[in-house]
């Protein structure tokens, strides 16, 4: 027996743009209200009006959001039959009052947001100087302990050195090895020279581009020659 069966559960992919939209948009909210209450008292505008423009921003949000959901009532698919049509206008019902008590809610919290506000920003001062502190010592690290073992020119040094922030002064010529991956010229930047051909016997890479095993110059059929700094 075969047929087209059509899945009623919910889109995996969908669910979980979803979360990744909602934490969005809550940390967007969140910086929001933290510059909203920081101009606010820039502004003179005393504490308890802050509070009450914030918490009417917010109520009005989800109030209109239970408006486009009160909307949603009748709009069941009748293709589905009288049991789906139920169920549907009971879910809508359900969720336009249970935003309906978020908006009381949200409403009834007048005189807690600034005092929440101030302490969630010194909280996140407190996390951003711990994280900058974290920073410090992962950079003393790789300087310490990462940086001198890869051998000069190579790309492993280099990918150190981007990841310090410090390869400005390198080569940006790239290639393309017989494998088809790229390759950067690890030597400092302006350091090519067409007519300083490299001594192949002993693997030095005189003017031309040098990374690792792989030693090409600006002629090359897949080169990309570096600007001149």
């Amino acid at each position: 027996m075969t047929g087209h069966h059509e899945s009623t559960g919910p889109d995996p992919a969908l669910s979980s743009d979803s979360v990744r939209r909602v934490s969005q948009y809550q940390t967007a909210g969140v910086n929001a209200r933290l510059r909203l209450f920081a101009l606010l008292e820039a502004q003179s505008v005393p504490a308890s009006e802050a509070d009450d423009l914030v918490a009417a921003l917010e109520a009005g949000a989800v109030a209109g959001a239970q408006c486009e959901v009160v909307e949603l009532g009748g709009m069941a698919p009748r293709s589905r039959g009288p049991v789906f049509e139920n169920g549907w206008d009971d879910g809508v019902t359900a969720v336009s009052e249970a935003l309906v008590r978020i908006a009381d809610r949200e409403w009834s919290r007048r005189g807690g947001r600034l005092a929440g506000a101030a302490e969630l920003a010194v909280h996140i001062a407190d996390v951003r100087q711990r994280e900058r502190a974290d920073l410090v010592r992962l950079e003393r690290f790789v300087r310490e302990n990462v940086l001198p073992r890869p051998h000069p020119h190579t790309t492993a040094r280099r990918r150190v050195l981007e990841a310090l922030g410090e390869a400005g002064g390198l080569c940006t010529a790239r290639t393309r090895n017989a494998d088809g991956d790229v390759i950067v010229c690890t030597l400092d930047a302006g350091h090519y020279d067409p007519d300083d051909k490299p001594p192949f016997k002993d693997g030095k890479p005189g003017g031309w581009h040098k990374a690792d095993a792989s030693i090409w110059n600006d002629l090359g059929a897949a080169c990309i020659p570096h600007a001149a700094l």
